[in-house]
């Protein structure tokens, strides 16, 4: 399993300048612990350069939600991935089930997007993960391995990133699988990595996201192949935050 592990914090469509005190407050409580684990957050673009100077002291990354596979160009709306590496972002989400679902975004587009976050220097945390339709027709390791195999391009292979399963049906609803479902998942999952970009797919961490608390994450973080985790609501409060990052 890998040992590099990441807990990032996703805040979606949430946080305006008032919010950075949470933040702020993050990175504060960090810097009189040792380091276990590598922390991100990812706010809203609007607030990257903002978080970026306020937490530039401190060891917490920071990271974009999307970006465009595009370079640059008349694409009204779209934020580059040179342009969040400009802010002051090193990592950047990619294929959140948010966007697959609510802006049609394929495995091919989150593929090119992986490219373009590449060759800005940013690292991508591709997500994949199933519906409750295809968990429960029992399709989830097929869903998720093909998933990987189309959404991870080859020239990923010795470069720094993650993957983060996130089963849909447990994001924001408060449901979560079972650690032995987590366990066989993951393992699927690096299965798939290695399958396509062979030894180059096998230290990447493997995230797990979908509902994850301060009263879960230590037993859902011990599971085989879990190297950390995709935080969603959990992440907008710093001792919430907290929580889940001190039981990695």
């Amino acid at each position: 399993m890998s040992t590099n592990r990441l807990i990032a914090g996703n805040w979606k469509m949430n946080g305006l300048a008032a919010d950075l005190a949470e933040a702020k407050a993050l990175a504060e409580a960090l810097a009189g612990e040792a380091a276990t684990t590598r922390v991100a957050l990812c706010p809203p673009a609007t607030l990257i350069a903002q978080m970026n100077w306020q937490l530039k002291d401190s060891t917490v990354e920071i990271g974009g939600q999307d970006c465009s596979d595009k370079a640059s160009g008349a694409y009204t709306g779209d934020i580059s991935a040179a342009m969040l590496k400009d802010a002051g972002a090193n990592l950047v989400i990619l294929g959140h089930s948010e966007r697959r679902a609510g802006h049609g975004e394929t495995d091919a587009d989150v593929a090119a997007r992986v490219e373009a976050a590449l060759a800005a220097g940013l690292e991508p945390i591709i997500c994949v993960g199933e519906t409750l339709a295809e968990r429960e027709a029992g399709r989830a390791v097929e869903v998720v391995s093909s998933q990987v195999m189309a959404s991870l391009p080859e020239s990923l292979s010795g470069r720094a990133f993650a993957v983060a399963y996130e089963p849909v049906w447990a994001i924001g609803t408060g449901l979560t699988p079972t650690l032995e479902q987590i366990e066989e998942v993951h393992a699927a999952v690096r299965a798939a990595m290695v399958a396509r970009l062979g030894e180059g797919g096998r230290s990447a961490p493997i995230l797990y996201g979908g509902s994850v608390k301060p009263n879960n994450a230590a037993e859902i973080l011990a599971v085989l192949e879990v190297g950390g985790a995709l935080v969603g609501g959990a992440s907008l409060k710093a001792a919430d935050f907290l929580g889940i990052i001190r039981a990695a």
